[in-house]
Parts: structure tokens; C-alpha cells; sequence
């Protein structure tokens, strides 16, 4: 059975809600920060959706390994999801192109 992108909602052991955005074949491209509720945690998906297919709201970072990696931000400069890090910036550029393509069709899945 072929898998489809999804945004896996999840609790943290620190009792906070986060979501992942996973592409197709389940790797995950996006990963969320905390939210205190669920309700906000829905939201921030949202937010993904809106903003995914703007690329001027990606920004590509570079960590102090040297790995890359980037993140996306909403309207209001607020970050709302964070990448894996990447070992070639090609790499990061194609995990952008990725979310962009998944975030707006990506089903929900509570785990």
C-alpha cells in the first residue's frame, strides 16, 4: 500500500503537543516546535499549509557542523517548523521543495 504525506500529531514527554510533516515515503521534512494545546498545535499545521508554497517563507541555515538545514516561517516571522539537517545544501533545497509540494495535501494522523 502506498503511503501519503501526513502531519503526525503527537504528545512529547514534556507534555507538549508537536507535529511532523512526513513526505511519502516517511521520512520526516518538517518538525514543529512545542504547543501547550492541541488546539494550537492544529493551528500551526494550518500555518504550515499557508505558508508552504511561498518559498520567501523558507530560510536556509547552516548549523555549526556544517550540516545544513532550514526553517519555515508564518506572516508574522514566527518560525513554525524546522527541517532535518542535511549533509549537502542540494539536499536542504530538495527537503524544501518537498514541503512544499506535501504540507497542503498531507492528511492529519494522531499518534
Amino acid at each position: 500500500m502506498a503511503k501519503h504525506p501526513k502531519y503526525e500529531v503527537y504528545e512529547g514527554k514534556n507534555g507538549e503537543i508537536y507535529f511532523r510533516l512526513t513526505a511519502s515515503n516517511g521520512e520526516p521534512i518538517l518538525s514543529s516546535e512545542g504547543y501547550k494545546s492541541k488546539d494550537a498545535c492544529m493551528n500551526g499545521i494550518e500555518s504550515v499549509k499557508k505558508n508552504a508554497s511561498d518559498e520567501t517563507r523558507f530560510e536556509k541555515k547552516t548549523a555549526a557542523d556544517g550540516r545544513f538545514y532550514f526553517v519555515l516561517k508564518a506572516a508574522n516571522h514566527q518560525i513554525i517548523g524546522s527541517s532535518q539537517m542535511y549533509k549537502s545544501e542540494d539536499g536542504c533545497d530538495n527537503g524544501i521543495q518537498s514541503v512544499g509540494k506535501n504540507a497542503p495535501v498531507a492528511e492529519i494522523e494522531e499518534i
